[in-house]
């Protein structure tokens, strides 16, 4: 009878506990303050007589039906994992259990299991208008971890569904309030602002946001033919900026050059051959007649005597 008893305070008490871990950032507090202004508490009270008399009838049911019922009552969950147990309605002992082997008392315990790694969720193009009036469509990554497994389950009712929407929201107002050149511009600082929102936001819920980053900005199909137009124009004139800048450096030698040439009259031939030779070097089927510029100069000198 003794054995008996000890077993029954054994299984009430939940006394085999999992496998000591490193509490999970921010929540070394479990079970003694849930958030500011939250209306949650922790379980201080009692279960209350009849709480107590049914958990006693389903511990002997347990006993009754062994080994069968080691089968419901012994839980295993990953090194990820974390179990949030709800005895009649209460959480047990104000802290998730796990990971590794717990007990639970069948027909009032209720478990919720909860991920603890880092998940990842896409940001639907959202249709967004910038503070200068133009259109934009913009979808973003969101990377998040849930770090208080409780505030996960008692203060929202879903906790992956609201962190999405509220990404949704986040990104259109963030973006809403910038100009089209931020938002092109800007990416990292409009994603570090998105993602101190969030995780601002989410925080009552027991979220990490860890990081959001914005993956894309279309742009209405006109506008991006206006922006290249406009992109070609200023190529365009940087292009016949930089020629005139070369064709007037050009003159500039060019007039050096002949100045320097003029002062003798062999250097001139020697140029003139040069230019002979280089296009010569070439395979065409140009024919040259080499003239000499004096014989030119007598003709000249012929037909103003002439006239």
């Amino acid at each position: 009878m003794s054995s008996a008893s000890g077993v029954t305070v054994e299984m009430r008490s939940n006394l085999i506990e999992p496998n000591r871990v490193s509490p999970e950032p921010r929540a070394s507090n479990q079970g003694q303050q849930y958030s500011k202004g939250s209306e949650l508490r922790p379980t201080s009270s009692g279960l209350g007589c009849c709480g107590y008399l049914l958990v006693a009838l389903a511990v002997l049911l347990t006993l009754l039906t062994l080994p069968l019922s080691m089968l419901v009552f012994i839980k295993i969950i990953k090194e990820y994992e974390r179990a949030v147990i709800f005895r009649l309605g209460r959480i047990v002992s104000g802290r998730a259990k796990g990971p590794g082997l717990f007990l639970i008392v069948p027909c009032v315990d209720q478990i919720r299991i909860v991920d603890l790694r880092t998940l990842m969720f896409d940001v639907p193009p959202q249709a967004i208008l910038t503070r200068d009036s133009v259109t934009v469509s913009v979808d973003a990554v969101v990377y998040y971890k849930v770090v208080n497994p409780i505030l996960s389950v008692t203060a929202v009712s879903d906790v992956d569904s609201s962190t999405k929407y509220l990404a949704q929201t986040t990104l259109r107002n963030v973006l809403g309030s910038r100009t089209l050149s931020e938002i092109l511009s800007e990416r990292d600082a409009m994603s570090q602002s998105i993602s101190s929102i969030l995780d601002e936001a989410t925080d009552p819920w027991g979220v990490k946001v860890e990081r959001v980053e914005v993956k894309d900005v279309r742009l209405p199909q006109q506008l991006q033919r206006s922006m290249a137009a406009e992109a070609e124009a200023n190529r365009d004139a940087k292009a016949k900026v930089i020629a005139a800048d070369g064709e007037m450096k050009a003159s500039r030698s060019l007039k050096e050059a002949a100045d320097i040439m003029s002062e003798s009259p062999a250097a001139l031939q020697l140029r003139y051959l040069q230019t002979l030779t280089t296009i010569s070097a070439e395979k065409n089927s140009t024919v040259i007649f080499p003239l000499p510029i004096e014989i030119l100069s007598h003709f000249n000198a012929g037909r103003t005597k002439v006239g």
